[in-house]
């Protein structure tokens, strides 16, 4: 664990079995410099277990720098269930879950993530107050996936301020990979910000109902990272920056809400080389989060939401503007400010 690559000094990383549900989980937690830590539960159906830890560590690590750009009293934290979300689902896993959660006495507060829905926090609420994301109690916020949504596009105008010299987005064309609870919403202000959009999902449902609603046009999976466009926005599971990609894509910046795009950090470097944008993923979709955290803190309030999301897109902006001045990868400036905010100066 302690020579892990994605180690990254975490403070306490926990597995978790229950036979009896069939709950196999980990939570990692990265940070509690600024409070406890916060971040969704995701549940995958990973290929091996050296997956799933290397899965769980860099999204907890990416929560920590998440909650501290966003400027929010929260450390970083991530809880994934290897499972199939269409199958493996049931109450008694939840409570496990929720147990597993309990038994860390509010040093992380779970949520939703990937495969995970509001009806399954509610369960896991049964076992433990330590969860976020609900729709029902005095400060309940519901699902986060729309505010998060609203900062990706707010962010993806951010990012094209600099890249084209404006933020106006009509006739822009956006290629986005994955339209579901998140990328979907991206896609309906795209549209309404008269950008033309190129899409991709595995869900052919959701592909069909975006495409009605927004005009999009449909490509295969694999055919997105080929697309001729103005900005690639990806807002489904992470590492879709690689060797195999870099040299694919035809945009001049990437702006999505994906977690933990770069499947090594020096990809930031080799963007910067080839002229693409890159908005750091831990910036630009922190709305999530901020919405969680209003519900947290037991008095949530839509303005003070709002407000912070403005403010992390002034955060993206000097990140970005920083990145160009210097001629630095953005994901390094970004890093740079996020593990000061946290205490983190190696």
């Amino acid at each position: 664990m302690f020579d892990h690559s994605s180690f990254d000094a975490h403070e306490g990383v926990h597995l978790f079995h229950d036979a009896a549900s069939g709950l196999k989980a980990i939570i990692a937690i990265h940070s509690t410099a600024l409070g406890p830590a916060a971040g969704g539960c995701r549940m995958w159906n990973y290929t091996t277990g050296e997956a799933m830890l290397r899965d769980a560590l860099r999204l907890s690590q990416g929560m920590s720098y998440k909650n501290a750009m966003a400027d929010i009293p929260l450390g970083g934290g991530k809880a994934v269930i290897w499972g199939d979300a269409k199958t493996d689902k049931s109450p008694d896993l939840f409570r496990a879950f929720g147990r597993a959660v309990e038994s860390l006495r509010g040093k992380y507060i779970t949520a939703e993530d990937v495969g995970i829905g509001v009806a399954d926090m509610q369960i896991v609420r049964e076992e433990t107050a330590h969860v976020a994301g609900l729709d029902e109690g005095a400060a309940a916020s519901g699902d986060p996936s729309p505010i998060t949504a609203l900062g990706i596009y707010l962010g993806i105008r951010e990012t094209s301020k600099r890249a084209f010299g404006t933020d106006d987005l009509t006739g822009r064309t956006i290629a986005v990979q994955g339209v579901g609870s998140v990328g979907g919403h991206v896609c309906e202000h795209l549209a309404k910000a008269g950008a033309n959009l190129v899409i991709t999902d595995i869900d052919q449902a959701a592909l069909s109902d975006i495409s009605a609603r927004t005009g999009a046009r449909i490509v295969q999976p694999d055919d997105i990272y080929d697309v001729e466009a103005d900005i690639f926005s990806p807002n489904a599971l992470g590492a879709i920056i690689n060797e195999q990609t870099l040299e694919r894509f035809r945009v001049k910046a990437i702006a999505g809400g994906a977690n933990n795009q770069l499947v090594v950090p020096e990809m930031g470097e080799l963007l910067r080389r080839r002229g693409i944008l890159y908005a750091p993923d831990y910036v630009i979709n922190g709305g999530g989060i901020i919405n969680v955290c209003a519900e947290i803190s037991g008095t949530y309030s839509r303005d003070w939401v709002d407000g912070k999301v403005k403010a992390l897109m002034t955060t993206l902006g000097q990140v970005l503007d920083t990145a160009l001045e210097n001629d630095e990868p953005t994901n390094l400036v970004a890093g740079r400010i996020a593990r000061q905010r946290i205490g983190r100066t190696d």
